[in-house]
């Protein structure tokens, strides 16, 4: 069966997260991702965990299946011309370099588009390619701080607190990335010129405000770390504890589900104050949790299993993966590597008539560099 991306060349010179899972997403789509590394060290990544093989360890082959990797020495003039050679019949560069890496390489976009007007070129970085601070370096807890993400994590009488998932590197970053590439993919249909798609994760994260910077922009008024709607303000959207020392969460917005929540916990009386004033939701929350802490979580689930009530357990990691919704979405799978089969995170976007497909396991740092460079039908 065809895939959506299978005429699709891209050359991924990206490491370590945002980049990778880019071209993750689009090679399991049916892109041809080669990616170019460094000689000797290659991606980072295949270095960051225990290694499960040659390739690397469990996130580097997360990141990289469906790719293929060669390894090149973009310093010296073999190796830049052997990624000119590429970019002539590729659809798509991505790098995750600061401003100005490529340009001091010689490897610009301008260069590039003179080789090949079709490509798209899309460069991601934390900052984006002007402004005072696109030369800074950072990182996603970076990011999400300039962003006012940050300063908004967290109870209302604490620090800011550190998320558990990279929302600058993958929200703000890769996923941009992947709807800038496909965009001017699309474009091209129509032009047959390519583009250059300039992604920072900064920008990528402000963009992810939609609940709350939108009101701050019209009234001035700042929000407050804990007080907002759907993140510690209201009773009816919150965390609690049960008597086993597992938490629950809360989402009972609409009022047909805050009124089976209520009437299950036997507080009717709360229905109509759902929407009441911050001291009136402390007391709620205080009493909610005082209720609770009466049962354990699997005590909760049961009494609540039949009713509406948006109310749902936090599971760990081990009860993730055993989870029936996730297995039957195919959201944990088994791909084969060198030393046998590891679990790995499945595709999340499902198309009805060409659906995604795992077709290799993540390459070895330069498994297919006699493959490519035979592809080029240049002397070795």
């Amino acid at each position: 069966m065809s895939l959506p991306l299978d005429n699709i060349k891209i050359l991924d010179l990206s490491r370590l997260l945002p980049g990778p899972y880019c071209t993750q997403v689009l090679a399991d789509f049916g892109a041809d991702v080669i990616k170019i590394e460094e000689p000797k060290l290659g991606d980072y990544m295949r270095w960051e965990s225990e290694k499960l093989d040659d390739a690397g360890g469990a996130m580097f082959h997360s990141l990289n299946r469906n790719k293929r990797s060669i390894t090149l020495d973009l310093k010296s003039d073999d190796g830049k011309q052997i990624f000119k050679e590429l970019v002539k019949t590729a659809d798509v560069v991505l790098e995750s370099f600061r401003p100005g890496v490529m340009e001091r390489l010689g490897l610009s976009y301008e260069v590039l588009n003179e080789i090949n007007e079709k490509l798209i070129y899309c460069a991601i970085t934390g900052f984006g390619q002007t402004g005072p601070y696109k030369n800074m370096p950072g990182h996603d807890v970076n990011f999400v701080s300039y962003a006012g993400i940050m300063e908004l994590q967290g109870e209302e009488t604490g620090k800011p607190i550190l998320s558990s998932v990279q929302i600058a590197d993958i929200a703000g970053g890769a996923q941009q990335a992947i709807t800038g590439i496909l965009l001017a993919l699309f474009e091209r249909t129509v032009s047959g010129k390519g583009q250059f798609v300039d992604i920072s994760m900064l920008d990528g994260s402000v963009s992810l405000l939609q609940t709350t910077l939108p009101q701050y922009l019209v009234t001035n008024e700042v929000p407050k770390r804990g007080q907002l709607d759907l993140s510690g303000g209201l009773a009816c959207y919150s965390i609690y504890r049960t008597k086993d020392n597992r938490h629950i969460s809360v989402g009972a917005f609409e009022k047909k589900f805050w009124r089976s929540f209520c009437q299950v916990i036997g507080e009717e009386s709360f229905i109509e104050q759902s929407n009441a004033p911050s001291d009136i939701q402390q007391k709620m929350r205080t009493r909610i949790q005082e209720i609770l802490l009466e049962k354990t979580l699997a005590e909760w689930m049961t009494a609540l299993q039949h009713l509406e009530t948006c109310v749902s357990p936090i599971l760990t990691f081990d009860e993730v993966v055993e989870d029936p919704q996730i297995q039957d979405r195919d959201m944990i799978i088994d791909i084969t590597h060198e030393n046998g089969s590891v679990k790995q995170i499945g595709i999340p976007i499902k198309l009805s008539r060409t659906p995604a497909s795992i077709r290799t396991s993540a390459p070895k740092l330069g498994e297919h560099n006699n493959q490519i460079i035979g592809e080029l039908r240049i002397s070795q």
